[in-house]
């Protein structure tokens, strides 16, 4: 059974994603792919704690993402 797609803002610390998708334009999608958030990378959440930057984990890169930028991120949040 597959998970179902939900935005980056809504995954609680600890939890390993998928990057599906990037629900914005090609100045967000490519300001997103320079940082090396392309569709198939795995992330882990660091931090996500409602206020602030929500911070993830991809390879060996520790990364803070807005909350605007971070809800345009849509993740498959694994079965359910």
């Amino acid at each position: 059974m597959e998970g179902r797609l939900i935005p980056l803002t809504m995954v609680t610390p600890g939890k390993e994603v998928i990057l599906i998708g990037i629900n914005g334009g090609r100045g967000v999608q490519s300001r997103l792919y320079s940082m090396g958030l392309v569709p198939g990378v795995k992330m882990r959440i660091l931090n996500n704690n409602g206020a602030g930057p929500l911070m993830v984990a991809v390879r060996d890169t520790r990364l803070a993402l807005g909350r605007g930028m971070a809800y345009k991120i849509l993740v498959d949040n694994g079965r359910q």
